[in-house]
């Protein structure tokens, strides 16, 4: 049987085009979850390799979907090849347990890592210039709301309506204006 494993990291991402791939690729079953790449402990990947049995093939659409760096990967793909399961990534072809496969394996594993490696210190360096270089320069998502609108919000509750009535009222979710107020609170 051939099962695909498409992953996202955030719930902003979408996973159709890794379904598609996957489907082309000749999945027979696809797991799928938004779910970050930095922990092994992601609920569908588990289900998935519960599922698998030897002769199966996973059909993955590129080795950074199934894997965050180059020792989790090697450790994973040599417990599938024990079961001998074939892996199948779509950007680099069918690997399988033979001396080349695993050869083939290790060493685009490496180049992922490295890869990956380059993007956060490049990211790192973008963020200390724009630090020193830019006053206006936030680290982090802009906010949804204005402070304005989580004001006006604030004197809602002051005036003694609940979160959840403030929420139907201005469309801001109970949790954003928790951490709102706290922040209002801590800056006054």
């Amino acid at each position: 049987m051939n099962y695909g494993y498409a992953r996202v990291s955030t719930t902003d991402q979408k996973l159709k085009t890794q379904i598609e791939l996957l489907e082309s690729a000749g999945a027979d079953e696809i797991f799928q979850e938004k779910y970050t790449g930095t922990t092994t402990d992601r609920p569908e990947f588990k289900n998935l390799l519960n599922h698998l049995s030897p002769g199966d093939t996973l059909i993955i659409t590129k080795l950074d979907r199934f894997a965050r760096n180059t020792r989790e990967a090697l450790e994973i793909i040599q417990k599938l090849f024990e079961q001998d399961i074939k892996i199948n990534i779509l950007n680099m072809g069918l690997i399988d347990n033979t001396p080349t496969g695993q050869l083939t394996f290790t060493i685009f594993s490496a180049f992922a890592q490295f890869e990956r490696d380059m993007i956060v210190t490049r990211t790192q360096e973008g963020k200390s210039y724009a630090k020193k270089n830019d006053p206006n320069f936030k680290e982090g998502r802009p906010k949804t709301y204005t402070d304005e609108q989580i004001t006006f919000a604030y004197g809602l509750r002051q005036q003694g309506m609940t979160y959840k009535m403030i929420g139907r009222k201005t469309g801001i979710s109970t949790k954003t204006l928790q951490r709102r107020f706290k922040n209002l609170e801590n800056h006054n």
